[in-house]
């Protein structure tokens, strides 16, 4: 195969994981708290083999090295249910797993069987004191102030933990919606909570749309050529062969 067609095929490769990204995007585009993706790519280009200076023809191959996320805040959304609460400004919620503690802005949380607030895949959500919250039945009218203050008819129950990272781009997505990062998170000190409130996906539909079939224009645009270089040798080949 001709150096034309691995760059070629290379770039070929990166728009297909592009274009698994951008359809992944517009399935979440009505996730709570989902934030969009993108792909970094970096040029290739070969030199010669003294490496002092570049051949004649640069070869330039396409490589995708990483995902990154948009951390523009979505939009906040009313619902009117009390234990729907929304991040404004950085932050994320903490929650405890058996796998240790896990990050989400996703704030649609609920009580179970037990009287605890947990997320929708029955974890619970920590305090400031690295605790979960636990109502007793007699725990009526929850209120969760705009610091995150958690209280009922009975008092204060205690305030919702909410961190931030100097670099949330470490952050891994694991199931359930879930982010995990080695590194130190730091409390935020005044936080910006709203209740009855649910922050949306920030993935914004005509524009990953858009996105999408430029992609996909470019993906057909890359096999025309592949399938023409092919066409190319073999009627290279075909016409040569008889002459050995």
């Amino acid at each position: 195969m001709e150096n034309s067609a691995y760059i070629a095929l290379s770039r070929q490769g990166a728009l297909r994981r592009e274009l698994d990204v951008v359809a992944n995007n517009i399935a979440n585009m009505n996730t709570t708290a989902y934030k969009g993706e993108s792909m970094m790519f970096v040029e290739h280009l070969v030199k010669s083999r003294g490496s002092e200076s570049f051949i004649p023809q640069k070869l330039a191959f396409a490589r995708d090295v990483a995902q990154y996320q948009n951390l523009e805040e979505g939009p906040v959304k009313m619902t009117g249910n009390p234990l729907d609460i929304a991040i404004h400004g950085d932050g994320y919620f903490v929650i405890d797993t058996e796998d240790g503690e896990r990050y989400t802005r996703n704030g649609r949380l609920n009580l179970n069987e037990e009287g605890q607030l947990v997320n929708q895949n029955n974890l619970p959500i920590l305090s400031s004191a690295g605790t979960p919250f636990f109502f007793s039945p007699d725990d009526k009218d929850i209120s969760v102030g705009s610091d995150g203050t958690v209280s009922s008819n009975n008092g204060q129950v205690g305030k919702i933990k909410i961190v931030k990272f100097d670099d949330p781009q470490s952050l891994q997505k694991r199931a359930g919606g879930l982010l995990f990062t080695e590194a130190q998170a730091t409390e935020v000190e005044n936080p910006g909570v709203l209740q009855g409130a649910l922050e949306g996906s920030n993935v914004k539909p005509i524009i990953e749309i858009t996105k999408m079939i430029q992609v996909q224009r470019a993906y057909d645009s890359v096999r025309s050529f592949i399938d023409k270089e092919d066409q190319r040798q073999k009627r290279m080949i075909q016409q040569l062969a008889p002459r050995f």
